[in-house]
């Protein structure tokens, strides 16, 4: 049985926590899995209970940044209790406390990198610090070939990089529920025909000012299009002000942060993104896996989502014009809008599934441990398969730093208590992504 512990830093049940619970249940045999969140004020707390609804272990952390030797301390005796074979690590500030604690335990250390949003100064400072520290990781799991290229640039070797994308289960798209289009066009003020739908945090990144751009050359075509956009987030002021400037109030609305999107987004006429950088967006990956046609800026991996031509349409980031045309095309045309929709869930549900991503990560921890695992059912086998776990494997040769590298120091020497030191400035609160 191997034990894997997640770490993160969650403010609420979004699209990566929906990610480690996914991989969770679709990796179950042969694995127990824990769940650790620093407390962002007491915000994880949705996160953790539903980890424990869905049967796993889950821990809130009582400390956290600027105390750093006491959340490292901590930390440590967590994965010490739990009995760790592995730690994997979401988010800069896991990523920066994680890898000394599993380095003192000797286990490997996975980093899952979904993206940076240089939101704020003080964001992009933690970042760059978390973009050097990434290449002292065992492995580092991109969600898309596009962030596996950012992680490379950053000084990550190769071999130390490994692509596996975000999945979906489509099936939460099965059945709709009829109420939630009489719900989605009771948003607006007034009468609208079709909805394009768009979310996410309303930070610079994400290029919202760019859709409410957009929106209003649309409106000037299309009277009768309406606009909902989901998130909070910093921006919620100016967007609001450049909704009223540019005379979209009624037409454009936010409608602020749902956790019943899943009931809202197959309802909707067409899926915007405007975003200026993107890992691998679960928003895209849900409108396509509920046969919703997308609009999206061609960043990151959205193009490995996002078929152009085929599932929606892909445009250049910041161009609010051309983003305008190609939202007019899509709702222009309602048959070629459904076979958009259409082809874009066949191919998510052939390509994104949780089995195949288990299935990677198992090859993954796997190598990274070095035993071997209980067999796994038949319906969870995805061809090609990985080759089998060796029963001892040197993984530390390429970094003093490694796994291997660290076990094979303890057996030699006993490992003194590591001393850290706190950085500066001290670390703020994990962004929400």
């Amino acid at each position: 049985m191997l034990t894997v512990v997640h770490l993160t830093a969650s403010r609420f049940v979004g699209g990566p926590e929906r990610q480690m619970l996914g991989l969770a249940r679709g990796l179950s045999e042969g694995h127990r899995w824990a769940f650790a969140s620093f407390a962002e004020g007491g915000l994880c707390r949705p996160f953790l209970e539903e980890c424990r609804r869905s049967g796993f272990e889950a821990r809130a952390l009582q400390h956290d940044t600027p105390h750093l030797r006491a959340a490292f301390r901590e930390l440590s005796a967590l994965i010490d209790g739990l009995e760790a074979d592995l730690l994997c690590c979401h988010g800069y500030k896991a990523n920066l406390l994680g890898r000394p604690a599993a380095r003192r335990r000797g286990i490997p250390v996975v980093a899952v990198a979904r993206g940076w949003t240089g939101e704020s100064l003080k964001v992009r400072t933690y970042e760059a610090l978390d973009r050097l520290g990434l290449r002292w990781m065992d492995r580092v799991v991109c969600v898309s070939e596009g962030q596996a290229a950012k992680v490379r640039r950053a000084g990550v070797r190769a071999g130390r990089t490994v692509v596996i994308p975000n999945a979906i289960d489509a099936g939460r798209y099965d059945a709709s529920d009829p109420a939630a289009r009489g719900e989605l066009l009771g948003l607006f003020p007034g009468p609208v025909g079709r909805v394009v739908g768009a979310a996410g945090r309303l930070s610079p990144e994400k290029g919202f000012e760019v859709l409410v751009e957009a929106a209003a050359i649309v409106a000037r075509s299309d009277p009768s299009a309406g606009f909902v956009l989901f998130g909070e987030g910093a921006l919620r002021e100016p967007l609001a002000r450049r909704v009223a400037e540019v005379g979209l109030e009624g037409r454009f609305v936010l409608a602020g942060f749902r956790s019943d999107l899943d009931r809202l987004v197959p309802h909707l006429d067409l899926l915007a993104q405007s975003s200026f950088t993107e890992g691998m967006p679960n928003v895209v990956l849900e409108a396509c896996a509920a046969g919703v046609p997308v609009v999206a800026t061609a960043v990151g991996g959205t193009p490995e989502v996002v078929e152009d031509g085929r599932s929606g349409y892909l445009v250049p980031p910041g161009d609010p014009g051309v983003l305008a045309d190609r939202i007019l095309d899509a709702l222009g045309d309602e048959d070629r809008r459904r076979a958009l929709g259409a082809h874009g869930r066949r191919s998510i549900r052939d390509r994104f599934t949780f089995a195949a991503q288990a299935e990677r990560y198992r090859g993954v921890f796997c190598e990274l441990v070095g035993r071997r695992e209980t067999p796994r059912p038949a319906d969870h086998i995805i061809t090609p398969s990985p080759p089998e776990c060796p029963v001892e494997r040197d993984v530390g040769r390429e970094h003093p730093g490694s796994i291997a590298s660290t076990r094979s120091d303890r057996r030699r020497h006993p490992a003194p208590a590591p001393l850290i030191v706190a950085p500066r400035p001290p670390l703020g609160p994990q962004s929400p992504r």
